[in-house]
């Protein structure tokens, strides 16, 4: 873990100082500041890596303390530490700039957590995305990797609502990584050491799901040979996942409705109730809400479901962490099979940012797994890539707009540079491939047309019949 210059902002100096002498213990270069956000020097914000702000009662808001820092020209980013546990006020302070938001008291295992998910992705100079300090798989969170602000939204609530018992509804498109956020919010809460079971609700009957999530009794129904607990059960103490909850049958949430109010589950073919402790999460791909109005599902278990609801944003949306993506699922499939990559060429890497990603993260990490298996050993190049993605044209849609200057920066290099593409592209073509007619044709030097060829790494069709001119 790379080593940060901190700034301890809290008007408590004891809290500042125990903050303080936590992270120098940790090897950190932290610094306190007692007298406020609105007091702090521009000197001092300007040689800090972070800003750590301690807000030790409910009444201080971070809004306040993340634009006074704004006003004294602070530019790091700011990490809130507030005794303020609502979700809400988390996703406002990371609307209003917060990298990120943890509770206080906070252990020293949490901020490190904080701090590696500000540490820089990759250097951006290498073709694969090398890290420049440590493996990427050491810098994620909980298994997830993203840098983008959409994501690290949804860590922070992931933190904040993991140590509470309440149940959490997870919608996101196909691929999205609900499973493993449900996962993470396991990891991370006082139920860890006991059971995560899952259950997917669109791959069984509705007799054979409910025997699956409550148990039957012996004889209760054919083939039903012996008594048999079900996951509600076996998950005492632990996390139940229901995997894709829309699915259930009329009937079946109506019993789930039952189980969740009195927390108690009677077996199929039983009589007796037992009494259950588990921390359900529930996962969709369709609107709930939606479904509720042409009465496809239970209002009442609905919004006993959606106690915190948690969306995930699709992939096309946090096209920034592509690379970070691409490079970690290519790293991931390297070391499995133990192959040398090499990493991906720069335009296939463009080429991946371009492609819109309809089956999301999962779709990602099987694209890179194909492209391991075929091409092990060697450098991807943009021939390699599906030619789905390798057609792929840039689009910018109001998803699309950056919410950040790192984030319009990047979407601008990544359209102009498709852009710039086509156009080359389309004048070699009117031009037979000839890149002296091409340069003329366009009004450019061949020096300049032949340069921005070099920079795309685009060649003419080579053709016996026609003098390229290269």
């Amino acid at each position: 873990m790379m080593s940060w210059k901190i700034l301890v902002l809290a008007s408590d100096a004891a809290t500042a100082q125990q903050y303080r002498c936590m992270l120098n213990a940790d090897g950190q270069d932290a610094h306190c500041c007692t007298e406020g956000a609105a007091h702090v020097l521009p000197h001092e914000v300007g040689v800090v890596d972070v800003v750590f702000a301690i807000l030790t009662t409910k009444e201080l808001e971070p809004i306040h303390v993340l634009r006074q820092l704004k006003a004294v020209g602070n530019t790091a980013p700011v990490v809130i530490v507030s005794r303020n546990l609502a979700v809400e006020a988390a996703v406002e302070a990371m609307r209003e700039g917060a990298a990120d938001y943890l509770g206080e008291p906070c252990t020293i295992d949490a901020l490190r957590r904080a701090l590696r998910r500000l540490e820089p992705p990759f250097d951006t100079q290498t073709s694969v995305g090398t890290p420049r300090d440590e493996p990427l798989g050491k810098r994620d969170f909980e298994g997830m990797i993203g840098r983008c602000p959409a994501i690290r939204e949804v860590f922070t609530l992931i933190e904040r609502i993991a140590p509470a018992d309440a149940t959490v509804l997870v919608t996101g498109e196909s691929g999205t990584g609900k499973e493993m956020v449900a996962r993470a919010i396991h990891q991370l809460s006082r139920r860890r050491d006991n059971p995560f079971l899952g259950c997917d609700c669109t791959a069984l009957a509705p007799t054979l799901l409910e025997s699956e999530l409550f148990g039957h009794v012996k004889g209760s129904f054919s083939g039903a040979i012996a008594t048999k607990n079900g996951l509600f059960e076996a998950a005492h103490r632990g996390t139940l996942l229901l995997d894709e909850v829309s699915n259930l049958s009329m009937e079946t949430q109506s019993k789930l409705l039952r189980v969740l109010e009195t927390r108690q589950i009677r077996m199929v073919g039983d009589t007796a109730e037992r009494e259950v402790d588990i921390r359900l999460i529930a996962t969709t791909n369709r609107s709930l809400a939606e479904m509720v109005k042409v009465g496809a599902f239970r209002a009442d278990l609905y919004y006993r479901l959606n106690v915190v609801p948690m969306s995930l944003p699709p992939l096309r949306e946090r096209r920034g962490d592509i690379p970070l993506l691409a490079t970690a699922f290519l790293q991931q499939f390297s070391h499995q099979m133990d192959l040398d990559l090499q990493g991906f060429a720069p335009e296939a890497m463009r080429q991946l940012e371009v492609y819109p990603w309809p089956g999301n993260v999962r779709e990602l990490h099987n694209i890179v797994e194909r492209l391991a298996v075929l091409y092990g050993g060697t450098r991807i190049e943009l021939n390699h890539l599906p030619i789905e993605v390798r057609e792929a044209k840039a689009t910018v849609s109001t998803a699309d707009t950056p919410r950040t200057w790192e984030e319009y920066k990047h979407l601008k290099r990544q359209i102009v540079e498709d852009l710039e593409r086509r156009f080359l592209s389309a004048a070699l073509e009117r031009s037979a491939q000839n890149v002296t007619h091409a340069a003329e044709s366009v009004g450019m030097q061949r020096p300049n047309f032949h340069a921005l060829l070099r920079h795309h790494r685009l060649k003419p069709n080579t053709n016996p019949d026609k003098q390229t001119d290269e």
